[in-house]
C-alpha cells in the first residue's frame, strides 16, 4: 500500500540530510523514526567519505552524507536536500534557467544510482531533480517512518509557482489561508507558502515531512536526543498533527502524525 516502485515526472522522491555532524545526526534520526541504515563508501574521488541510505521495513527511506570538507569551511549549515524524479535531467538545463532559475550542480552522474542536477528557483531555495538508473529514491512513503510531504517556505509564491509549472507541469490550489497545495498528474505532491515578516529572514527552502505514530512521544524523544522543537505540535486541519524540529546538527524537518496516511499507487 505504501510501497514505491516507480516515481512519475514531477513527483517528490527522496531526501537526503547533509550534516556538520553525521554521526550524531545518524544516531538522532534512528532513534527518532525507527530507521535502520546501509553504508555505502564513496570512493577516494569523494574524500573517502560514506553516503548512509536509511531504511524502513527493508525498503529505503533517506539518505545522509556529512559535509565535505570546503562546505564545512564555508560555514554551510546542516539542511535536508528534497528531490524530485523526472525523465530527463539534461532536457530540463535550458527550462530551468530560461524561467528565471539558476544551476547550481550537473547534470551529472551519481556513480551507477542516477544522474542528478541541483538547481536553485527564482525565489532562492534550492532542489534536486533526479533521473533514476539503479535508485528510483524512497521505496516506501507516508506510512510511519517514511517521507510524506515536502514543502516550500517562499518569498515569492507567485514566482515559484509560475517555475514550477513551466518545470514540471504541476498545478496549484490554495485553501482560504493561502496553503498553495500542489498537484502532479492530479496526485498530491506537497504544497508551498508564502514567507511573512514572521518568519524574519528566513531564507526560501524546501523541506520533508517524516510520519510518526505518536506525535507527543516523538516530540519528547526528539528533545531527549539532542533535538530542538521550533514549533510544538499545531493542528494541521484535516490532516493530523505536526511539529517543525532541527537535529542535534542543526538540520530542520517535521514530523507528521497523520490522521489517514494517503496510499501510494504506482
Amino acid at each position: 500500500m505504501y510501497t514505491v516502485s516507480k516515481y512519475p515526472h514531477g513527483t517528490f522522491s527522496w531526501a537526503d540530510n547533509n550534516s556538520r555532524d553525521p554521526e550524531a545526526a545518524k544516531a538522532f534520526y534512528q532513534a527518532l523514526l525507527g530507521w535502520d541504515k546501509d553504508e555505502m563508501p564513496m570512493g577516494p574521488e569523494m574524500a573517502d567519505a560514506t553516503y548512509t541510505m536509511f531504511k524502513q521495513d527493508g525498503a529505503y527511506t533517506a539518505g545522509m552524507a556529512g559535509m565535505m570538507p570546503e562546505m564545512l569551511e564555508a560555514g554551510v549549515p546542516s539542511h535536508w536536500n528534497n528531490y524530485v524524479t523526472v525523465d530527463d535531467v539534461d532536457a530540463l538545463a535550458d527550462v530551468v534557467t530560461s524561467n528565471g532559475g539558476a544551476i547550481l550542480y550537473g547534470p551529472g552522474n551519481v556513480f551507477d544510482s542516477g544522474r542528478m542536477m541541483q538547481i536553485q528557483d527564482p525565489t532562492g531555495a534550492a532542489l534536486g531533480l533526479w533521473q533514476p538508473i539503479n535508485h528510483i529514491g524512497a521505496g516506501i512513503v507516508n506510512t510511519v517512518g517514511a517521507m510524506c510531504w515536502n514543502e516550500l517556505l517562499t518569498k515569492d509564491a507567485v514566482a515559484a509557482q509560475a517555475f514550477y509549472s513551466a518545470l514540471f507541469g504541476w498545478e496549484f490550489c490554495a485553501d482560504e489561508n493561502g496553503y498553495i497545495r500542489i498537484l502532479n498528474g492530479g496526485r498530491n505532491n506537497g504544497a508551498m507558502m508564502q514567507l511573512d515578516e514572521s518568519f524574519g529572514q528566513m531564507p526560501s527552502v524546501w523541506q520533508p515531512y517524516f510520519t510518526v505514530a505518536d506525535i507527543d512521544e516523538s516530540i519528547e524523544r526528539a528533545g531527549n536526543m539532542g533535538g530542538t522543537i521550533i514549533i510544538p505540535k499545531t493542528e494541521a486541519p484535516g490532516a493530523g498533527h505536526f511539529a517543525y524540529l532541527s537535529d542535534p546538527a542543526g538540520a530542520y524537518f517535521y514530523i507528521i502524525q497523520l490522521i489517514q496516511a494517503e496510499p501510494w499507487e504506482n
